[in-house]
Parts: structure tokens; C-alpha cells; sequence
């Protein structure tokens, strides 16, 4: 097999880096490696962001309508190459064709909305605020724009960013993550494909040191990141010392309340496939289940419905999840589900050990189910990133919603009721930013922001709908007045009245 040299991407060609450090890109079922990706000198990086800076001149220029166009036959391209994409996101991520072939839907909801930039990209005016007067505003493009994407959705999360940033007239540097990059590349040439021109979207690629400098670089104006806590908080505060916007979105702990009146089967089946579809790699996977009242009861068939589910290789028809993203990823899944056990926790299903067919090097864990789970414990604490589901029981929705509160996380939370005011009650008093209602995984369709909050946020302004046209712009007013040619001043007016 031949194995892939990832190419940087700069001025609108594939350019191949003259680093001396690459890593391998390992398919995670087996193993093998598949691709080599490149951490990039700083003089490349350099190189990336003085193309976007130069295109920038005559890319902030180029019509509402034409930017519009290019969105639609991207979104058709995209589109077209689903299953091409799959089946690069599931050979170096590791997750099922159908959850790989759901990420690129869920990329592709942004390019859609980014189709409607011809009206969401609009100003506001008022004609005669003052005697003959309009005042009017203009939401313009900033300049150089920045991403940051962590491994779990190598579509999604890229298409988080540059869309609307270039729809809005910014040019793009986007670092994905070296774990998985060959299906961002692919995306990145069917939106040149799609006639976005030569500098305005480029990639780079590397770790800490090309992700500090793009933080610190004076010409990048605002930086998207998703990722880490640790990497975001750090990012957050170079990019704000360095003058520029920034947005991170980060770790999280998301809790699932179960009401004993919820559809006892629907409930359950929802909440498995949220805590262990992607083997538990996703910020927005439910890791802990709060069992209310007589729900509690519902433990033993949790733990059957996490036995019964099939682990196995992204390209098996009939598996549930897939292998965890690399060795290292297993390897501390696997010790932290020995520090639950360490640490008092009742292990109910343990996903260690975990052995697939004809598959003898993938790096497996299983659905893995602890209850008697307390909030000092390691495994509550920590976002483990895979398929590790944490069990509360309390008495009443009171108690559910001060426990959800006191985490300090608040990327999403679900309730699963049949009840109109439980659910109100609970949207209106939980202090999360992402709310489901019967709705295991509440990320929002792509015209509406993702709204994670607390801990899990740093920024005002999120990715998608309204607040990532605010993001990727700024509001310029201006305060207008003409005279009519054989206009006489009347004088001198030295007040600030506009008269």
C-alpha cells in the first residue's frame, strides 16, 4: 500500500513541506500506516499567512453574490464526495462509515447556510436620524482568519470555520489535526474545485509550536479553536495578548437526565448510542447518566443494552463503534476506567480486554458502564474521551438539576421526559449551553450557534448561525449627510448636536 505524503496547502496548490519531523497517520482498526503528515517550519507557516494576507486585498472585494456561488457548488461537491470523505474520515479516525458519512451531513449544514451570506452578512440603516442625516452600518470582513481542529471530526469541525469566514470575506489558515488529515485535505480541494481563489483558504499542519504561532501571529486577526481545555485556555490567552478574536471551544462533561415517565426503550436506546457511538470521542457525548426517581431502576437494562452492542473495525456494516484514535488514546481510557475501580466506583461492564476478529492490533475498548459514581471520583471529573458511561441516581429533578449546575462544565445536557413541564422547568433552570429535549446530542442544526458555555467556553461569539457572522466581522457605522450644492452654511455649530 502506498502511504499518503500529506501536502500543506498554500496560494491555492498542494505544496509539499520541507520539514525534517513528520508523523505517521496510523488506520487505528489495524494499525497500518496509511499517510504521513508534516509539522511545518515557521517559514512555511510564514508563507501561509502572507498568501491569505495578500489575497485578502482582492478577496474582500468580491461580491456578496459570487462568494454565494462558490458556497452552492461547494455544498453540491460535498455533497457528491460523501462517501469518498467517509471512508477517509473512518481509515485514519477509526468511526463507522455511517457516523463518518453523519459528519460530513452535519459539515456540509454549514455550507448550506453559508449559501445564504447574501442575507446574512446584511448592515442596518436609519434614514434622517438627524435633520438629513442617515446613519447606516456595514459588517465587513476582518482580514486573515485562523482555525485550530482537534482530531474527532475532521469534516465537521473545519467546516465550522472557514465557510463563513471566506463567505463573509476573510481569508483562512487552517492547522488540522495531524492524528487525521487526509479527509480535511480532501475537503480543501473540492472547495478550490468550487472556485475559491488561490491564498484565501490554506493549511498547515504541525503541534504546539505551529499552533503558538498562529496564535501570536500579528496578521491573523481572529483565531477558531476546538479542542482540549488545557490547549484552549493556552491558545485563548496568546491570541488575546496578541490583540486578536478568539473563540475556543473545549472540554466537556455532558450529563443525560433520565425521568422515570420518559419511553423507557427510546430513552435508553438514545442514551447508548450518545455516550459510546464514536467509541465516546465526541466533546458532545453524554458520559454521564442522571437517573432520576424510578428511573433508577433501569440500571440492568442499560447494562444489557451496553453489553449487546457491537464493537469492530469503521468499515463493518453492523458495528456500533469503532476503535479509539491511536494506542495512547486506549491506553489511558484503560487507566482511567482502573482508577474507577480504584476508586470505588461499581464496574458494571468493562470494555478492557476488548478483542475483535481478524483484527488483533486495533485499539479497542468496549462500552464500559460504572454506577455508585460520586463527583470526587477521577472518572467524573475527567473527560475520559471514550466509551465510559458514569451512573447517578437522584430522588427529583431538583436534585438532577443542582447536580448538573455544580459541574463546572457546560458544553450540552439532555433530559429524556414525556413531560411538557419537566422540560421546561429543566431548559429554563439548567446552566448549560446546549440543551436536548428527547434529544440525546443537542448540537444545534448549523443556521442556529453552537452555545457551549462555562467551562467548556472561552468567548462571547461561538461557531455557526448568527454569532459566527458577528465572529467573522466587524461593524463599521457610518454618519452620513449631503448638501445640496447651493447650500450656505448657517455657521459654525460647535456642539455635538448633529443639527
Amino acid at each position: 500500500m502506498t502511504v499518503r505524503e500529506t501536502p500543506m496547502y498554500i496560494d491555492g496548490q498542494p505544496v509539499q513541506s520541507q520539514s525534517q519531523e513528520w508523523r505517521d497517520v496510523v488506520n487505528p482498526a489495524t494499525q497500518e500506516v496509511v499517510a504521513r503528515v508534516p509539522f511545518c517550519t515557521a517559514e512555511e507557516v510564514e508563507q501561509a499567512v502572507a498568501s491569505a494576507k495578500e489575497a485578502f486585498k482582492t478577496w474582500r472585494k468580491v461580491p456578496l453574490g459570487k462568494r454565494m456561488r462558490i458556497m452552492l457548488k461547494l455544498q453540491a461537491l460535498i455533497r457528491d464526495n460523501t462517501d469518498e470523505l467517509a471512508a477517509l474520515i473512518s481509515e485514519e479516525h477509526g468511526k463507522t462509515l455511517p457516523d463518518a458519512a453523519g459528519e460530513v451531513g452535519r459539515g456540509l449544514e454549514v455550507v448550506e447556510h453559508a449559501c445564504s451570506i447574501t442575507s446574512l452578512q446584511l448592515g442596518e440603516l436609519a434614514e434622517n436620524a438627524a435633520n438629513e442625516v442617515d446613519v447606516y452600518s456595514l459588517n465587513q470582513p476582518l482580514g486573515v482568519g485562523a482555525g485550530i481542529t482537534a482530531f474527532n471530526f475532521p469534516i465537521m469541525l473545519p467546516c465550522f470555520m472557514f465557510p463563513l469566514a471566506i463567505a463573509t470575506g476573510n481569508t483562512f489558515v487552517l492547522k488540522p489535526s495531524e492524528q487525521d488529515p487526509t479527509s480535511t485535505m480532501r475537503l480543501v480541494e473540492l472547495a478550490h474545485e468550487a472556485g475559491v481563489p488561490a491564498g484565501v483558504l490554506n493549511v498547515v499542519h504541525g503541534g504546539p509550536d505551529v499552533a503558538n504561532q498562529i496564535a501570536d501571529h500579528a496578521d491573523i486577526k481572529a483565531l477558531s479553536f476546538i479542542g482540549s481545555s488545557h490547549v484552549g485556555s493556552l491558545l485563548y490567552d496568546r491570541a488575546a495578548a496578541a490583540g486578536k478574536r478568539m473563540q475556543a471551544m473545549m472540554g466537556a462533561k455532558n450529563h443525560c437526565v433520565v425521568m422515570p415517565d420518559a419511553n423507557r426503550s427510546q430513552a435508553i436506546n438514545n442514551l447508548l448510542g450518545s455516550a459510546f457511538g464514536a467509541a465516546g470521542q465526541r466533546c458532545m457525548a453524554n458520559s454521564v447518566v442522571v437517573l432520576v426517581g424510578e428511573a433508577r431502576e433501569w440500571l440492568e437494562d442499560i447494562a444489557e443494552g451496553a453489553r449487546n452492542m457491537k464493537v469492530g473495525p469503521g468499515t463493518q456494516a453492523d458495528a456500533d463503534l469503532g476503535p479509539l484514535v491511536s494506542p495512547q488514546a486506549k491506553e489511558r481510557v484503560e487507566r482511567l476506567i482502573a482508577t474507577g475501580e480504584q476508586e470505588g466506583a461499581k464496574l458494571l461492564v468493562d470494555g478492557r480486554g476488548c478483542e475483535v476478529e481478524g483484527y488483533p492490533n486495533g485499539n479497542f475498548v468496549g462500552p464500559t458502564l460504572f454506577s455508585d459514581v460520586t463527583t470526587e471520583m477521577t472518572i467524573y471529573r475527567e473527560e475520559i474521551f471514550g466509551p465510559v458511561l458514569c451512573v447517578v441516581g437522584v430522588e427529583t429533578l431538583d436534585e438532577a438539576i443542582a447536580f448538573v449546575n455544580a459541574n463546572p462544565n457546560g458544553n450540552g445536557t439532555s433530559i429524556f421526559t414525556n413531560s411538557g413541564w419537566v422540560a421546561r422547568r429543566f431548559e429554563s433552570d439548567i446552566d448549560v449551553g446546549q440543551v436536548g429535549i428527547n434529544v440525546p446530542i443537542p448540537v444545534p442544526v448549523a443556521y442556529f450557534s453552537f452555545t457551549g458555555s462555562r467551562g467548556s467556553k472561552l468567548g462571547d461569539l461561538g461557531p455557526n448561525g448568527k454569532q459566527a457572522i458577528s465572529f467573522w466581522t466587524q461593524t463599521k457605522t457610518v454618519t452620513a449627510r449631503w448638501f445640496e450644492p447651493e447650500n450656505v452654511s448657517s455657521g459654525i455649530n460647535s456642539t455635538i448636536s448633529l443639527g
